[in-house]
């Protein structure tokens, strides 16, 4: 096993120079701006180049990156990619102190910070800042999270890696990072703050105001980043359309982004009610499941110790118990190599949901690597079931290195399907997990921390029954002399209670006090509809560049995906666009990179460079040294590894590999603890798995003992006149509202299944059932409570 502690100490054992992390969220509605500040320290004898490795937000717009050494501040410049490391490793070689900050190129959520030259006994303060949106979760709060964890990102074999050398990459488990987290947020909002919630323990909730639309929290103190910090805010009346206007910069070009005025439309389109209430009876239901080795660790911190693959397994219980009669299903699982329950998707029935759950029930984590190209190349290569439309959910921990190559390969056959995410445990891939639900037309979701991952998995599959819209379009109406630039890509998935953005570029004079409008037109159920949104054009006071940058990162991520897949791999028009797009905007992208060189006194800082890796949290109990392959390539950095060679520390291994394997992943027995059968199972799901395909139960021992009485009570206690499975049924129901409320995302729609059931047999004593049942279990649940 590789020592943990390998290459993060210095000669003299003393920790890596990274001391302190400072970050300042500002929330403005659904977007935040976060600075972020870390505090080196060389506490060695020679000059440092301190390489840090760490995970952002994959949506993050990086607008600004500078350094601070004594009182000297240098201010970094977007400059391409080549030509910002040529200038990092001219300015070492010359021992001036510079700073290289630079996004991986094989996944946007991965960043690396190279602080080079610092001085003996001297301390720098690197300053980040970026904007991010905020996703809408299922319970109508935003999520933000700020990354601590990195966990090893699997490269999968037969991955080119960009024809460059490798960047080592130092993880440790998260209890032992040896810096600390100071963490502070500011929320203002046209409508009040309800609350915020996290992860971690936070202070009490500062509102700044009497009407309670602009609030103030921090973490509390003594915080470790180790792990992700992840913040809920909870806004009254949250599902209101927005549009925000912003002036363009005084100083840029007018007609480009950034000298136009931008716009941010945030759109929540309201479905007819009749459509809303229905749900469909058919689809082709695809699930692929991550069993790598890491999807072994703990999930949570609950009492059971359940793993990830354990979650997953009981939520693959609630989704096939939810599945309407007249669908199709299959379940992949994948690691290394990837399996399939049935050769190829099969209608479901009692059969083949019980051959299903049995082969669920026997998953465990020990597959080894987490290779998900293959298979979603083999579940794309199946054609599609005439009238059933496929809807794939995708269940992994996100540790991929080739996340670009597999978002591409999702946008490449969107039109075959819906796709949604969920990223599992802290460290999931941001840049995946989102990466997928946008480029299929789906949902993303996150469980971390104490989540449960089928009230999530659940909110999905809604999603999922509900009927696909097509033909989306966007028009909009402004002023006369007014024209409008749409720069992101074309709206493809509206769900209920569901945002979309749209960034836009105005040009032309705004008149005083002037309106606009747009109107989303679709089609839904077969039917043509629309929702119309008027907003003032004015632009909005102290709202910084916020909307042009986030305008700006959404048309470079499309411009760099159109590069992906231009045929002609030599035209390089795109590439130009991209960092000419960039350098203006200021906006960090795949093809540039921020660079500052401290030149000072032009004294060149004296001794040999040690180079030394700061070490990154990893989620516990699965943090080991790993390399990643291909993350970022270093092919132009030929001078400074000769220079260094003899004097650095951490040196490469031929024989062990220079790519991470889950293999090498061991877990305490207590992850694994729900395997050996020791660990209670919850009743709720101890109810479902008896529920049959059709929806109805039958009247058994295993379930009286379900709902906590035993046989012969509930024989005694069922009408004479109904039969025994309608008897169960009702029961099941009773017991589901009168004890599980609290539980109600998960198992309503099977609920609704149990209730079409029980119409189709035309019962003519509900009444007298539901009396008796209330009877036996203790409880006044109503016959319209139960649909019935």
């Amino acid at each position: 096993m590789v020592n943990c502690r390998c290459g993060l100490l210095t000669l003299k054992q003393e920790p890596v120079p990274l001391k302190s992390v400072e970050v300042e969220v500002e929330v403005r509605d659904h977007v935040a701006t976060v600075v972020s500040t870390l505090n080196y320290e060389n506490q060695e004898d020679n000059p440092l180049e301190a390489v840090f490795v760490f995970p952002l937000p994959g949506d993050a717009a990086v607008c600004h990156f500078s350094a601070k050494i004594g009182q000297t501040e240098i201010v970094a410049e977007v400059k391409e990619k080549q030509k910002a490391r040529e200038e990092y490793d001219d300015a070492l070689s010359s021992g001036q102190q510079a700073f290289l900050l630079e996004e991986s190129e094989q996944s946007p959520d991965i960043f690396s910070l190279s602080v080079g030259c610092l001085p003996p006994k001297e301390s720098a303060s690197i300053r980040l800042e970026y904007v991010t949106e905020l996703a809408v979760q299922a319970d109508d709060g935003l999520r933000f999270c700020l990354p601590a964890v990195l966990n090893p990102r699997y490269q999968p074999q037969g991955s080119g890696d960009q024809g460059g050398s490798n960047i080592q990459m130092t993880s440790i488990p998260a209890s032992k990072v040896p810096y600390s987290l100071s963490f502070c947020a500011r929320v203002s909002s046209p409508r009040p703050v309800v609350k915020i919630e996290s992860n971690c323990s936070l202070d009490p909730l500062q509102y700044l105001n009497t009407e309670q639309t602009q609030a103030t929290t921090k973490l509390a103190a003594g915080h470790k980043f180790d792990r992700d910090v992840e913040v809920l805010i909870y806004y009254k009346d949250a599902h209101q359309p927005t549009a925000v206007v912003e002036a363009g910069e005084a100083s840029a070009k007018p007609g480009t982004l950034m000298g136009d005025p931008a716009v941010m439309l945030s759109l929540y389109p309201e479905f007819p009610q009749s459509v809303m209430s229905s749900v469909a009876s058919c689809g082709e239901f695809v699930c692929l499941l991550d069993r790598s080795g890491s999807m072994g660790v703990q999930l949570n911190n609950s009492e059971n110790h359940q793993s990830r693959i354990g979650s997953a397994r009981d939520t693959l219980l609630l989704l096939l118990k939810s599945l309407p009669l007249g669908c199709y299903f299959n379940i992949y699982s994948f690691g290394s190599s990837y399996e399939h329950i049935f050769p190829k998707s099969v209608e479901y029935s009692q059969k083949t949901m019980e051959e299903a759950l049995k082969k669920v029930g026997e998953m465990e984590a020990n597959l080894a690597g987490t290779e998900i190209l293959r298979p979603l190349q083999h579940i794309y290569s199946q054609p599609c079931i005439q009238n059933q439309p496929r809807q794939l959910f995708v269940f992994t921990d996100g540790e991929v290195g080739n996340t670009k190559e597999v978002i591409d390969l999702v946008k490449k056959n969107s039109h075959l399907h819906r796709c949604f995410s969920f990223g599992i445990g802290e460290g999931a891939s941001s840049a995946l997990i989102n990466g997928l639900a946008k480029e299929g037309g789906g949902h993303a979701q996150f469980i971390t921390g104490t989540d449960r991952m089928q009230p999530k998995v659940m909110q999905s599959l809604r999603y999922a029954l509900q009927p696909a819209v097509i033909d989306v379009s966007v028009s909009w109406d402004l002023p006369k002399d007014m024209s409008v630039s749409v720069l992101s890509p074309p709206i493809t998935a509206l769900f209920q209670g569901q945002r979309s953005l749209v960034y836009a570029q105005l040009s032309g004079q705004i008149p005083e006090a002037a309106e606009g409008s747009v109107t989303v037109k679709y089609t839904l159920a077969g039917q043509p509809s629309q929702n119309q949104f008027n907003f003032s054009l004015r632009p909005a006071e102290d709202s910084g560049l916020t909307v042009h940058r986030l305008a700006a990162r959404a048309l470079i991520r499309s411009l760099e995906m159109e590069n992906r897949e231009s045929k002609d791999q030599q035209d390089e028009s795109v590439k130009k666009k991209v960092v000419e797009l960039s350098v203006q905007s200021g906006v960090s992208s795949a093809f540039t990179a921020f660079v500052a060189v401290n030149k000072g006194d032009g004294e060149a800082i004296q001794g040999p460079l040690v180079q030394r890796n700061v070490p990154t949290a990893t989620a516990p109990k699965g943090g080991r040294s790993f390399f990643l392959k291909g993350m970022f390539s270093t092919k132009s950095r030929k001078k400074r590894s000769v220079e260094r060679s003899q004097v650095s520390t951490t040196k490469k291994s031929e024989k062990s590999g220079v790519a991470y394997t889950e293999q090498c992943l061991s877990f305490d027995s207590e992850d694994m603890c729900e395997s050996t059968g020791l660990r209670q199972r919850d009743p709720l799901l101890q109810l479902v798995s008896l529920q049959k395909a059709s929806g109805c139960w039958d009247l058994a021992p295993d379930l009286a003992a379900a709902v906590g009485k035993t046989s012969e009570e509930v024989e005694k206690q069922k009408p004479a006149s109904v039969s025994q499975e309608v008897w169960a049924t009702i029961l099941s129901l009773i017991w589901l509202h009168g004890f599980k409320m609290d539980s109600k995302d998960e198992w309503e729609l099977l609920a609704m299944k149990a209730v079409s059931w029980l119409r189709a047999q035309n019962v003519s004593c509900v009444e007298e059932c539901v009396d008796a049942g209330n009877a036996l279990l203790g409880c006044k649940v109503q016959k319209d409570v139960l649909g019935l």
